[in-house]
């Protein structure tokens, strides 16, 4: 296993921003205000166990001997609305699918994101070298986030009022296993622009497996994160858009989406570790512009530039915009020359408003 930029800092990473989960805590409703507060005083003692454990050190987990080589290894765990980790195993790789559709849309949406690694990137799981996929679903009661706690994935059921079931978008499970890539390759400081390059990451590649999955090219993909997760009172589509950050939802509920798709929206912001899920949407764009710029799948061309710049060892936890915009246009330099790839880069930055050196 390889370390890159001085060792492993996993961070807790959740796909419902706090901002969002603020304003629901705060309204009248009980029904809305409950499953929310309950969400974030959760996801408050998670992130201090996370930075606990990080401090004290947890054992290594190796990759099973009976794991072949380009086979993923899951293991799925019901916490039966309770709160200690993993829970109860009641899904191992190989086995039938049972009568828990939570449990087989995860089971099947871990299989979806290290089968897209592999075939499109050659990357052996999370960390490249065969790590176990490990999940646990109905975790807590009208839990409304799913997260990646450094070491394995864990979905709520939501509140049912606001959101669904965490694991019915599949893009929802790419994200947060992504979090585990990123923690393994460049280990982005999760505040600011960092942060937000780490989150836009999650997006980009969650959007790339839904992508895979359904066989679409970039003009088919709807460039929605999380469709399918909120509930039918909410006047929304998705958690995010890429395609037309700030769209996602608009809703006397949830608020409007604050995403920006370009550096004059640029949010300053302390809150949300410095906005990383605001911000996203500004290279969240720029990667949806390179892509629909080239066509196709766009895991072939654009994700590859954007995967070569991640495990490409010269990106740096603290990068900014402006870095990871330079790194892009140099790898789709060296890998395709000084082609449409190279100007297609280099153009979508310039759209967002970043100026790469």
């Amino acid at each position: 296993m390889t370390k890159t930029n001085g060792g492993f800092e996993p961070v807790f990473c959740t796909v419902v921003p706090p901002h969002v989960l603020d304003r629901l805590a705060r309204h009248e409703d009980p029904a809305l205000a409950r499953p929310a507060r309950r969400t974030l005083e959760r996801d408050a003692y998670q992130r201090t166990h996370r930075r606990l454990t990080t401090v004290l050190g947890a054992p290594a987990v190796a990759p099973p001997a009976e794991a072949a080589p380009g086979t993923p290894h899951r293991t799925i765990y019901d916490a039966r609305h309770g709160t200690d980790l993993p829970g109860h195993q009641v899904r191992g790789e190989g086995e039938e699918p049972g009568t828990d559709a939570t449990v087989n849309r995860a089971y099947a949406g871990l299989g979806a994101t290290f089968e897209m690694y592999l075939r499109a990137f050659g990357r052996r799981s999370i960390d490249g070298d065969g790590l176990p996929l490990d999940a646990t679903v109905h975790f807590d009661r009208d839990y409304d986030n799913a997260f990646w706690n450094g070491e394995q994935m864990v979905f709520g059921d939501g509140d049912g009022e606001v959101f669904l079931d965490f694991t019915i978008p599949v893009d929802v499970i790419g994200h947060e296993l992504t979090h585990g890539v990123t923690q393994h390759t460049a280990n982005l400081t999760y505040f600011g622009q960092p942060g937000a390059l780490n989150e836009s990451l999650s997006d980009v590649f969650g959007s790339l497996i839904k992508q895979y999955t359904l066989g679409q090219t970039a003009a088919e993909a709807d460039w929605l994160i999380g469709a399918g997760l909120l509930a039918p009172r909410v006047t929304g589509r998705a958690l995010r858009s890429m395609k037309e950050p700030g769209t996602a939802y608009d809703d006397d509920v949830l608020g409007k989406d604050p995403q920006p798709a370009t550096m004059a929206g640029y949010v300053h912001t302390g809150r949300d570790n410095g906005g990383v899920h605001i911000n996203s949407g500004i290279p969240n764009h720029a990667f949806y512009l390179v892509a629909s710029a080239l066509g196709g799948h766009a895991w072939e061309r654009a994700g590859q530039i954007w995967y070569d710049v991640l495990t490409g060892g010269k990106l740096k936890q603290d990068a900014l915009f402006a870095d990871f915009a330079t790194l892009t246009a140099e790898a789709a330099g060296e890998r395709y020359g000084q082609g449409e790839e190279l100007r297609a880069v280099q153009k979508s930055w310039e759209q967002v408003g970043v100026r790469a050196a």
